[in-house]
């Protein structure tokens, strides 16, 4: 394989960028491909929303070392960041330094990857040759040759279908239905005020975007009182919802579920358990909802806060080992159950963990979390860390992280065993970033990577 190739990372989030300092730092050339307009797209897109981690978990050392010579400030260490202020106070001018500035590709979506002249059922064919990347751009498709692939794409834009088998409930990708769906973190302050403000609005989820909504929603009531809020959880309690409380290592996130639960012991916002999605209809005002056990319910609008999975069809080319369960690599998968781990549990990770068939390849960030709702950004900074070293043939152990836990852990108790429905993930128990409210997507802490936090209220 010829070594002079450039490595390529596909996504240009917090993970993108780290894994593209780390291997800059191991003298490795990284080309960044970016679908979005500019680095930090997907981020942008829950910008209202804060992170549960500060600032002093949420910027990736090597980066920080791009950043310093460039006279760049560091925020406050203990601020807790929004999405919006994660890109413009970090992502864009990481992304601007002189190092990483001819290495981006904006606006350059990757179609597919595969290896060498030969589909993946040639094994031997494919030894030792160059990834094979196609990406497309401003309509153009054209073929690039990379050494290795570093996916950090995230989940942001692969949220999960409402139906609780995992399909989409019927009627779910109706035109009738669409303009009653808000999305998983819609901004109910900003652009979607139109459309929750005075309105029967549903949330769907049991995760942190579903708080972060929900918290949101009751502070817009405050100013619009006809604003009715539902909610529907999957699972019979709505304990997990809540969370550690204060034995939560991040206290912004551990108060937010104890916030919730004040909100609908104070009638102000209505549950509804065992809500399993099975059909929706639309009408031109109005959304009707039916549920697999129960009456069906009629609302104006609904928010879809029920988590991320990674999109794997880029991926079809590749020789992968990916837990038929969570989708996240074998090796990594039993380390990141949700039903046995949460955020700070997860033990430190790197190449070998994250290593497949295909020699060369890694899937880091949210994205190789599959569809478990654990990750937080350290975690992913690590990984990216790891896969430079071990790129670079150095030393790729992985380095022990003081991670926050969040106080209350899946387990045997089928009363906290609710089906996981966090993504980042803009957001994410913790979605990509340390979030404190995120597929869903993205530190300690997106909605893609990582999403989720403080809200209005």
């Amino acid at each position: 394989m010829n070594k002079d190739l450039p490595i390529v990372v596909v996504g240009a989030g917090p993970v993108g960028l780290a894994a593209a300092a780390h291997l800059l730092e191991q003298g490795l050339e990284p080309l960044v491909l970016e679908a979005g307009e500019q680095a930090g797209a997907a981020v942008s897109q829950w910008g209202h929303i804060g992170l549960f981690s500060p600032w002093q978990y949420t910027i990736d050392a090597a980066c920080r070392r791009l950043l310093e010579p460039t006279g760049w400030q560091a925020p406050r260490p203990t601020a807790l960041p929004t999405g919006a202020e994660l890109v413009e106070d970090y992502l864009k001018p990481l992304a601007d330094t002189p190092e990483l500035r001819g290495r981006i590709r904006l606006q350059t979506r990757v179609l597919g990857i595969s290896r060498g002249h030969r589909d993946k059922t040639h094994l031997d064919a494919r030894v030792g040759e160059s990834f094979l990347v196609r990406a497309v751009h401003q309509g153009q498709s054209r073929d690039l040759q990379a050494r290795a692939v570093i996916d950090a794409s995230g989940t942001w834009s692969s949220p999960n279908p409402l139906g609780a088998a995992g399909l989409p409930a019927i009627g779910e990708n109706d035109d009738s239905v669409a303009p009653h769906l808000l999305g998983p973190l819609p901004d109910v302050f900003g652009t979607d005020r139109a459309r929750a403000a005075g309105r029967r609005v549903l949330v769907l989820g049991s995760g942190h975007s579903a708080t972060n909504t929900l918290l949101n929603l009751t502070a817009l009531k405050r100013e619009e009182p006809g604003t009715k809020i539902l909610w529907g959880i999957r699972g019979h309690s709505p304990q997990r919802s809540y969370g550690g409380g204060d034995q939560d290592g991040l206290p912004e996130r551990g108060a937010l579920g104890q916030r919730l639960r004040r909100l609908v012991e104070a009638g102000k916002i209505e549950l509804i358990r065992s809500a399993e999605v099975q059909a929706l209809h639309g009408s031109q005002d109005t959304l009707r909802v039916s549920f697999a056990d129960g009456p069906s319910l009629t609302v104006d609008a609904l928010a879809a806060a029920t988590g991320f999975r990674p999109d794997l069809e880029m991926l079809r080319e590749l020789r992968l080992e990916l837990d038929p369960a969570v989708e996240a690599p074998v090796r990594l998968a039993p380390l990141i159950d949700p039903e046995h781990h949460s955020c700070g549990t997860v033990p430190a990770h790197g190449a070998e963990t994250l290593a497949h068939p295909e020699e060369g390849f890694f899937i880091a960030g949210m994205k190789s979390y599959g569809r478990a709702p654990t990750f937080l950004l350290a975690t992913g900074y690590e990984q990216v860390r790891s896969i430079a070293a071990h790129l670079a043939g150095g030393d790729s152990s992985p380095r022990n992280l003081n991670l926050p836990e969040t106080g209350v852990c899946s387990g045997a108790d089928p009363e906290l065993a609710a089906p996981a429905e966090e993504p980042v993930a803009a957001s994410s128990c913790c979605s990509g970033v340390a979030d404190r409210s995120a597929h869903e997507p993205v530190n300690l802490g997106v909605p893609t990577g990582f999403v989720h936090g403080r809200t209005a209220e």
